[in-house]
């Protein structure tokens, strides 16, 4: 063989090697890469080549699939009562993506999730066509009705938690939107999506879970535990040492109250009428690392995965004690999602163990079979049982006799804690208003703990905007919807 050939020869030689290494890296490295990317056209059409599996409340689908016109996505997702069940579903688009459950649990809803193989195995010898499974919630349907019909036309949200096992009851919010509406491709769902995305109302945003907001004087319920569990009060029927005015440490500052009989006011009376001056007198007194150590108990400062990802609440770690103060009645930098109150709540009810919140009781398979199953695990405990005692009759009190009387329930203990949050530049906006409730059944255990935060509703006088008077009876309406099924 010549030179020139031999070279020729090497050459054809080089390339098919490069092409076996080309393939091969193709096939076995960059398969899976490839397979998921969200350019890779092939993918998205298998993905709605079939019907999705269900979100399940109740025993009864919240979702369901429905065949598209015009497109080689064959099916596309629809959704009964949209509105209602967004802030739990989240929504599932062929050309935005999906969000929630319809995003963590994708894998078990397209029945492409490996616990599957063999269902889909099974299916290609008996010829069923490839089916989803199934994500069973905790929700209570007749508690997230009640939540979002009494929100209404308010802007806010309602996370309601059973406190025995964590389950999540309720989670509203509002305004809210229906993702069925930009659930295909076509123009008209490109329209709607741009339509919500860009809204100044934030409706495709789960305020429940992803905002926070300042907690006001449902905090107040935080900072009582912390002063019984760092020893600063004993008693909660006796008087206090809080001067009237109380300047907040290493100021000239006044602390405002809003109630009377405030001086040396005995920690029952301060939380039944809320007087500012003492907890920020009692925080201090905890101290910022006390405070801290007792939110952080209760999930402050931790993002909670239920399994949709809550924004973690934060309760400042350098702050000053002028800071603390303040954020000892739920001010200055302290902020929490509605999640977050309902789960201090619930542990207050539950004697001072805190459930993990979660919202999904199990995974199925199309047969049925169960995949997964939750298992209610505790998360903390962050105070004693009898200081949870000592909290829950000062929650009593306060639904009794103080600022909470719209929350009562005819023949029901019922304790709770109001709130109206100052925010803005000098406390220009219009305030906050919160509610944090729990309902105790005769044998003494608490089927419901409930949080609603209203941020913004049609009452136009700013004297008006109070947790007893907006939020107090939300709360009251998930918490009977819960009860009414309790005997």
């Amino acid at each position: 063989m010549n030179k020139p050939l031999r070279r020729i020869s090497l050459f054809c030689g080089l390339l098919v090697l490069a092409l076996l290494i080309r393939t091969n890296w193709l096939q076995y490295v960059q398969a899976e890469d490839l397979s998921t990317r969200k350019e890779n056209r092939r993918v998205q059409i298998a993905q709605y080549a079939t019907e999705r599996g269900n979100i399940i409340v109740g025993g009864q689908p919240v979702t369901g699939s429905a065949v598209t016109d015009g497109s080689d996505f064959k099916f596309k997702r629809t959704y009964i009562d949209g509105p209602l069940w967004a802030p739990v579903t989240g929504y599932a688009s062929q050309a935005f993506g999906s969000t929630q459950l319809e995003k963590i649990d994708d894998g078990i809803l397209t029945g492409n999730d490996d616990r599957l193989f063999f269902d889909r195995t099974i299916g290609m010898f008996t010829g069923e066509k490839k089916q989803g499974g199934n994500v069973i919630t905790t929700l209570n349907a007749d508690a997230q009705k009640a939540a979002f019909s009494s929100l209404g036309d308010k802007k806010g949200a309602v996370a309601a938690i059973d406190p025995r096992t964590g389950a999540i009851l309720a989670l509203a919010s509002t305004p809210s939107y229906d993702p069925s509406t930009f659930a295909g491709n076509s123009k008209n769902d490109e329209k709607a999506w741009r339509t919500l995305n860009d809204s100044a109302d934030k409706n495709l945003v789960n305020r429940a879970l992803r905002e926070t907001y300042p907690p006001g004087s449902t905090f107040k319920v935080v900072t009582t535990a912390a002063a019984l569990e760092h020893n600063v009060v004993s008693d909660i029927n006796l008087p206090t040492d809080t001067p009237e005015p109380y300047i907040l440490p290493g100021t000239k500052t006044p602390m405002v109250n809003h109630a009377t009989g405030c001086e040396k006011a005995t920690l029952n009376y301060a939380l039944q009428v809320s007087c500012n001056s003492v907890f920020a007198h009692i925080g201090d007194k905890v101290g910022r690392d006390g405070m801290v150590e007792t939110a952080q108990k209760f999930g402050f400062n931790s993002t909670i995965d239920t399994p949709v990802r809550a924004f973690a609440s934060v309760y400042d770690k350098t702050m000053g004690k002028d800071g603390n103060a303040l954020s000892s009645i739920g001010q200055f930098n302290t902020a929490a999602t509605p999640l977050q109150m309902a789960m201090v709540t619930a542990a207050i009810a539950n004697d001072g163990k805190l459930m993990k919140p979660y919202m999904v009781e199990q995974l199925t398979a199309p047969n049925l079979d169960t995949i997964e199953k939750h298992e209610p695990q505790e998360m903390s405990r962050p105070l004693s049982a009898a200081n949870a005692q000592k909290v829950q009759q000062m929650m009593v009190n306060v639904v009794e006799n103080g600022t909470g009387t719209s929350a009562k329930i005819k023949n029901v203990k019922v304790g709770g804690k109001t709130g109206t949050a100052q925010h803005g530049e000098k406390n220009a906006k219009r305030p906050y208003a919160w509610f944090i409730s729990y309902a105790e059944l005769p044998d003494g255990s608490s089927p419901v703990a409930v949080a609603v935060v209203i941020e913004d509703s049609a009452v136009q006088d700013r004297e008006d905007i109070t947790g007893g008077g907006l939020a107090a009876p939300v709360a009251k309406a998930v918490m009977e919807a819960v009860l009414k099924n309790k005997g």
